[in-house]
């Protein structure tokens, strides 16, 4: 009986650890693309700085998950203050590393996600035909929960979708350092189906989420 209860309580436990993972990367949806906010003449132009800019992702499936980061590799932004009036940014692709493994199957797990294994350039993100993603600003609004949420055009593997997650912008006389809080993306809205059983059947437990979880964190200067 004790047994039984014991068992009882780790599943719930691992149940609510399991919610409280997901209630903190909140999907961000996907719509349709939206005009680019433009450039207004009092904003502070800042220029991301790349060495100290990065994305960090997760994936997950029944089996465990793998996670990483992705390199900004060039940008602006256009603020007044903290409020972010306009900007983009390119995601460089090809610089996908998995920081949760090593050696071959490190390598083995990265040149699959890049697409540069032949036969299955197209399962994840084919870098040799998609080399950069980019993000371009829609708007910066205020949400019910009081959240500052940056809206922007994410076009990946040439699918371009308008998607909205909470951040934190802080400026100083010449920087501006953004940090997204953990969010996901539904992949497939981009075309990114691999194990996707939600795109194909029969998968069993051999389905990877389709949810990829990521925070963005980027700092610029003047």
């Amino acid at each position: 009986m004790k047994n039984r209860i014991l068992t009882l309580m780790i599943a719930l436990s691992l149940g609510a650890t399991v919610t409280s993972c997901k209630d903190k990367a909140k999907e961000a949806e996907a719509t349709t693309a939206e005009p680019v906010a433009e450039t207004v003449a009092t904003a502070d132009t800042y220029k991301v700085d790349v060495d100290s800019s990065t994305i960090e992702w997760k994936g997950a499936k029944p089996t465990g998950e793998h996670f990483g980061t992705i390199s900004i590799t060039s940008g602006e932004l256009s603020a007044e203050g903290n409020t972010i009036e306009s900007g983009k940014f390119t995601i460089d692709m090809k610089s996908i590393v998995a920081l949760d493994l090593e050696g071959d199957k490190k390598q083995n797990l990265e040149a699959h996600l890049k697409g540069t294994v032949e036969g299955k350039e197209g399962d994840f993100f084919n870098i040799n035909e998609f080399p950069t993603a980019t993000f371009e600003v829609t708007g910066l609004t205020t949400n019910d929960a009081n959240k500052t949420m940056l809206s922007g055009n994410l076009t990946l593997k040439g699918i371009k979708k308008n998607v909205s997650f909470p951040v934190t912008v802080s400026t100083t006389e010449n920087t501006l350092s953004l940090v997204s809080e953990t969010f996901a993306i539904d992949r497939t809205q981009w075309g990114v189906n691999f194990g996707s059983k939600s795109v194909f059947d029969n998968l069993g437990d051999k389905f990877i989420d389709d949810d990829i979880i990521l925070t963005v964190k980027l700092k610029a200067t003047k």
